[in-house]
């Protein structure tokens, strides 16, 4: 791989550039961070910045890998567009299900600790895996996925869904486990450990999808699977910076240790399966739904009438969860596939674009943080249910708006890329009114002998939505599964108006579900040293 003369660069070269200096930036902060001699660092214990670096080189290998994964399947391995989307929802709503088991196993057994440097080893697994790309030159789909290459990439995937699933819920919680609970650090650490997931996803979209755009697909997810070493590298490395924290909750024998890990595994052979069988994962993530929020329901009549009626306000937000992540994750699907093919990207490669969203958060997250905190203080903060209703509406709006900048130009005329900013502008302030404030309203409402119950029905219902987005996806293909640009632009201005319709009807049934909420009554648990006074 040959590097340009600079004199030659065009935007991408710019963009990756830009990109290395500013990782370059914190891989120095984080450098002298690592020298200092004191326990803390900017009022932190210097254990929080192990997982800030950490939790950035995963996400740096997980979204660069996302932003090519779609791009790979129909360029690649020559799928249908609409098959290709399908893959994709599978595999984004499995490395939200997953978490759900490798935390019950960490707060169990293992410990936060082990299980997050054991789901890295996988992830690393899975990364290296996806730089093997079988046969090359063949332009006969059959032919293309007979090759048996196929088989290590959908290991490659089962690695990287289950090694999520032993990370990405139990590096948050060590985050947590540096402070007391009374600690009025905690909201900062968590900020700049979200700082972190973002950083990590934008320059590794825009590193990852650069050299596999323009030097190869190996390079590109190579790339990724080099980040997803050294965040394991750092991980381990750090140890000693985590203060004894995220050990396993009782003294563990190898034997029941290493029993896990063969159950790691063995996790990892029925994804590789179920990950080839979309249709039949999909009825069977709509049967297992059913069955937790059954049960979820059933719980509830054992509790008292306002817990009870709080069950039913997590309900009402749970199900509005699927449709909204159906919308927001075309942004890696059939919106990856759309810049790709009829968007003037200016010779900027697709999956570059999927840097955007994460830059946002970067920019707005801060802003929204402190609006809500502004409006709270006057009386004017929009309810919880309210702002999912926001939320709703904002997401159907950016799909028109990508609908009225398609139409503003001839059939024959590539997109303005102005109009891809606008619907990752809307889906990002979307996202923001939505993701942050439901997972505080899961642990705010749930009583705690739920609180484990309710966080993973927050997952699986996100789980639902990744999957709905894919069967979106494939919908924009029509019968013979090739995506056009009308198909997209009549799929996305139905679910547009649709999607701001029920916004509106849930900002008109807000005050009733605030109500069920009874957040008038509602109070700290005891803790044990109360309890026992």
């Amino acid at each position: 791989m040959g590097l340009k003369d600079i004199a030659l660069w065009q935007e991408q070269d710019w963009i990756t550039a830009t990109a290395a200096a500013v990782l370059a930036f914190f891989l120095l902060g984080g450098a002298y961070i690592a020298t200092r001699k004191e326990p803390e660092f900017a009022g932190h214990p210097r254990g929080l910045y192990v997982l800030f670096f950490a939790e950035m080189w995963e996400r740096f290998s997980y979204y660069g890998m996302r932003a090519l994964l779609i791009l790979y399947l129909t360029k690649h391995w020559l799928f249908s567009d609409g098959q290709s989307n399908l893959i994709y929802g599978a595999y984004t709503s499995l490395v939200y299900i997953t978490p759900v088991l490798g935390g019950w196993l960490a707060d169990r057994y293992l410990g936060q600790r082990k299980a997050v440097a054991f789901g890295a080893v996988l992830l690393t697994f899975g990364h290296v895996l996806m730089a093997f790309e079988g046969l090359a030159g063949v332009t006969d789909p059959l032919v293309k996925q007979a090759d048996p290459a196929i088989n290590i990439f959908w290991l490659a995937l089962a690695f990287i869904i289950v090694g999520s699933g032993f990370l990405k819920a139990n590096i948050s919680v060590i985050v947590g486990q540096l402070y007391p609970r009374t600690d009025v650090r905690r909201d900062g650490a968590y900020t700049i450990f979200y700082m972190g997931i973002n950083v990590g996803a934008a320059i590794g979209t825009i590193f990852a999808g650069y050299l596999g755009e323009t030097y190869g697909w190996s390079y590109g997810f190579g790339a990724a699977g080099l980040g997803m070493l050294l965040g394991l590298i750092v991980f381990v490395f750090g140890k000693p910076l985590l203060m004894g924290r995220g050990e396993a909750p009782a003294p563990m024998t190898k034997l029941t240790e290493y029993g896990i890990y063969g159950v790691g595994l063995a996790a990892v052979a029925g994804i590789w399966l179920l990950i080839q069988y979309q249709g039949f994962y999909g009825w069977l993530l709509l049967g297992l739904g059913v069955l937790l929020l059954g049960y979820v329901l059933l719980q509830s009549f054992k509790l008292d009438v306002e817990a009870r009626h709080r069950i039913y306000a997590i309900l009402f937000l749970l199900a509005l969860q699927p449709l909204f992540w159906a919308l927001f994750e075309q942004a890696g699907g059939s919106m990856n596939l759309f810049t790709d093919r009829f968007v003037d990207r200016q010779g900027v490669p697709a999956s570059i674009f999927q840097s955007i969203n994460p830059i946002y958060i970067i920019l707005l997250g801060p802003i929204f943080a402190g609006l809500w905190v502004w409006l709270g203080r006057r009386g004017l903060e929009p309810s919880t249910p309210a702002k999912f209703g926001i939320a709703l509406a904002q997401i159907g709006f950016a799909n028109l708006v990508l609908v009225w900048g398609a139409n503003s130009v001839g059939s024959d005329t590539l997109v303005p890329v102005l109009f891809i900013f606008a619907f990752y502008l809307f889906a990002t302030t979307a996202e923001l009114c939505l993701s942050p404030v439901g997972l505080s309203a899961m642990n705010r409402l749930a009583p705690a002998t739920m609180a484990s119950l309710i966080m993973g029905a927050w997952f699986f219902a996100t789980a639902g939505g990744n999957f709905l987005a894919g069967i979106i996806g494939a919908a924009t293909g029509g019968h013979d599964g090739a995506m056009t640009r009308e198909g997209l632009i009549n799929v996305y201005e139905q679910i547009g108006y649709i999607t701001i319709a029920i916004g509106v009807v849930v900002l008109l049934v807000s005050p009733l579900v605030k109500r069920l909420m009874h957040l008038d009554t509602l109070k700290d648990e005891d803790t044990a040293e109360e309890k026992a006074a």
